[in-house]
């Protein structure tokens, strides 16, 4: 799976998603960084058919407003550290690959994986 990592994640969680085989970009790789608009975020996850994955609800306004981007990851697990972070994303992710492939909003929550729309 394709992966856009927003600026809010840490750029080790776009490695790690790497190391697995995931073709993974995070914000702080694009020419802007993480000054990068979520707007460019969301043109950029389209072309290169990319899942955003991030915890700004912005994304969700937008998604459910415009359908941009077209797929969206929304990390819904409050403050932990990067450690609980991964161990979370890791432990739900072929939950997640699986959901996206079917879905295009998909949350990952305290409680487990939410699919949002089919």
């Amino acid at each position: 799976m394709k992966f856009l990592i927003d600026a809010q994640l840490p750029r080790r969680l776009a490695r790690r998603l790497a190391t697995v085989g995931h073709d993974t970009v995070h914000t702080l790789d694009l020419p802007a960084g993480n000054r990068t608009t979520d707007p460019e975020i969301s043109r950029l996850a389209n072309l290169g058919d990319r899942v955003v994955v991030t915890k700004d609800a912005d994304f969700v306004n937008s998604y459910l407003l415009s359908r941009r981007p077209g797929r969206l990851l929304l990390v819904s697990v409050g403050n932990i550290t990067n450690d609980d972070l991964e161990r979370r994303v890791f432990a739900e992710l072929p939950a997640i690959v699986l959901a996206l492939s079917d879905s295009a909003f998909v949350e990952l929550t305290t409680a487990g994986l939410v699919v949002h729309e089919g």
